[in-house]
């Protein structure tokens, strides 16, 4: 049994797999609850703010000490989708660029999002070609394109597109570049500013182990100085407590797409998931990942998957008929399917013993 179990805790039965849809909960994000939202609330009542405004700067420590960058240019969100819109909607209006740009292989809930741009005069153009190959981007990216969405890891296929390179492409047309990296925050080594994108959304549901209602954006500097963000609230204020309605000043940093009172208690549960997965590494659960997935390969074979996953997030994502989905529900495994794609996530919580299984359960059919 891996040393990490003992960190979470994990679903009894079989091989709980499902990293990629709902981490584990970790014991740090069920003590945080109680230390950082209940107890100062009972015992200090309204006067629980500067705690609870604590436990937010925790959150965004927690993330730019595992992603990259300063917790300044990091911004709690309720999800992925109203983020992006949150950043989408505040970038400038330049005319003659009206497209907005994402794979139709993205999770459909960013489409959404794009789409419902319209009123502003953007419309959402989808690339039919392969998100992994910067060569797909390059013939779709062009000056009418206002902003680039990329999928770093995509959901139903596993495949991991080359960020740097298209928001090179995306910068050398003047566009914005906004990256998803909901599937692989956590799990697959990212460091944020080194990409140079202008910004990125995610997710802390995953791989992050941080529970539902914890999203988040980053904005780089200077796309936040020049973002006039079209929700706001008293905390996308420079300063909160001015308590003047004729006096709205932009918060100098991501706070600017904050909004109204923000909720606490999604975020101070994410901060423990952050600080366990922190404290394991993300090169080691990667590392974990790829050594799980090449003992699963060698039980099962290349039938069922590439060989070479080095391009690829950390989900096994697997065509299979029923009998394969029923084999393994079968052997107690929890999983999931995506159309004609089964979905499988090993995290530091699985071991050897689990992965063997799903490999023989493979082989055997």
């Amino acid at each position: 049994m891996t040393p990490w179990r003992a960190l979470f805790d994990v679903p009894e039965g079989g091989p709980y797999l499902l990293a990629h849809s709902a981490g584990a909960l970790p014991h740090a994000a069920r003590s945080r609850i109680e230390t950082a939202v209940l107890q100062p609330w009972a015992k200090q009542g309204a006067g629980a703010w500067d705690d609870w405004l604590g436990a937010i700067d925790e959150f965004r420590m927690g993330l730019a000490g595992l992603l990259g960058g300063v917790p300044a240019e990091y911004c709690p969100q309720a999800n992925v989708s109203g983020a992006l819109f949150r950043l989408l909607s505040a970038m400038p209006r330049e005319p003659g660029r009206d497209i907005l740009l994402a794979s139709e292989q993205s999770f459909p809930s960013i489409g959404y999002a794009m789409a419902a741009l319209a009123p502003l005069g953007y419309r959402l153009e989808l690339l039919t070609g392969d998100p992994a190959d910067a060569a797909s981007w390059a013939a779709a990216i062009h000056p009418g394109v206002a902003a680039v969405v990329p999928m770093h890891v995509h959901s139903n296929s596993g495949a991991v597109a080359p960020v740097a390179e298209i928001a090179a492409l995306a910068r050398g047309t003047g566009a914005a570049s906004i990256v998803d990296v909901a599937q692989s925050a956590g799990v697959v080594p990212i460091d944020m500013p080194s990409w140079g994108v202008d910004a990125a959304v995610g997710s802390c549901l995953k791989w992050l182990c941080g529970g539902p209602g914890a999203g988040w954006l980053w904005a780089d500097a200077a796309f936040t100085a020049r973002a006039q963000p079209l929700e706001v609230g008293w905390f996308s204020h420079a300063d909160p407590f001015t308590f003047d309605i004729r006096d709205f000043r932009y918060a100098t940093d991501a706070r600017r797409f904050w909004g109204g009172t923000p909720s606490i208690a999604p975020f101070a549960l994410a901060a423990g998931g952050i600080a366990t997965v922190a404290g394991i590494g993300v090169p080691q659960i990667f590392a974990h990942n790829r050594r799980l997935t090449a003992r699963v390969a060698n039980r099962a074979g290349d039938r069922w998957f590439p060989a070479d996953r080095r391009g690829f997030g950390g989900t096994l994502c697997i065509r299979a008929d029923g009998a394969a989905e029923a084999a393994l529900a079968a052997a107690g495994c929890r999983f999931d399917r995506r159309g004609a794609v089964l979905r499988l996530s090993f995290h530091a919580y699985n071991d050897d013993a689990e992965a063997d299984l799903v490999g023989e359960v493979l082989a055997g059919l």
